[in-house]
């Protein structure tokens, strides 16, 4: 069984926005996939279905960000999956261009607060994650406002085409293992 979870906050005022680019991967999955994520178990909107021949938990953490490991905590105690090699987390990623993915076994929290959450709560970094690129902060914009902004036209269509991606993604870390999804996706794409 595997654990995906996308991170973002809830509520519409967030819909759409650079943070929630997790959330909108996992919306994705559930549409191709035809998994209902409703249920509302471990602080989190979760859906259970099937990738391939693979059971999957699809979450949707309800914590707000900043705390997203509770919810990660509560589901992979529950489900007692193994964190290094069954649990995927999906994030956005201020260092990289919009459109451009990043796959990792492990690694730090890069600031991202969500991540930094989850690490403390599951006491570690060894855990697969997927960075998805939102671009850089410009000067002139806080890190809060330029996160919780939505895209312009132009980089909201590198992101869905990112997001599809991502879902692509998933499925190889599922089949092959995240060496093989690393290969295939962590390029760089032009500015």
């Amino acid at each position: 069984m595997f654990v995906i979870v996308g991170l973002g906050n809830p509520s519409k005022e967030y819909e759409n926005t650079r943070h929630n680019i997790g959330f909108d991967t996992i919306d994705a999955i559930a549409d191709k996939y035809h998994i209902q994520v409703a249920e509302l178990k471990h602080k989190a909107k979760i859906g259970k279905g099937y990738i391939g021949g693979d059971k999957v938990i699809l979450a949707k953490p309800l914590t707000f960000m900043n705390l997203s490991g509770e919810s990660v905590r509560a589901i992979i105690d529950y489900y007692k999956v193994d964190v290094e090699t069954e649990l995927v987390v999906i994030s956005d990623d201020i260092s990289l261009l919009p459109g451009q993915l990043r796959i990792r076994k492990r690694g730090s929290a890069g600031g991202h607060n969500g991540l930094k959450n989850i690490i403390q709560h599951v006491g570690g970094d060894n855990f697969q994650r997927i960075r998805m690129g939102v671009g850089e902060k410009p000067k002139e914009y806080d890190l809060v406002d330029w996160v919780l902004g939505h895209f312009n036209k132009e980089d909201r269509k590198a992101v869905d085409e990112a997001i599809q991606k991502a879902v692509q993604a998933v499925e190889i870390i599922l089949t092959d293992g995240a060496d093989a999804a690393m290969n295939e996706f962590n390029r760089k794409v032009q500015s």
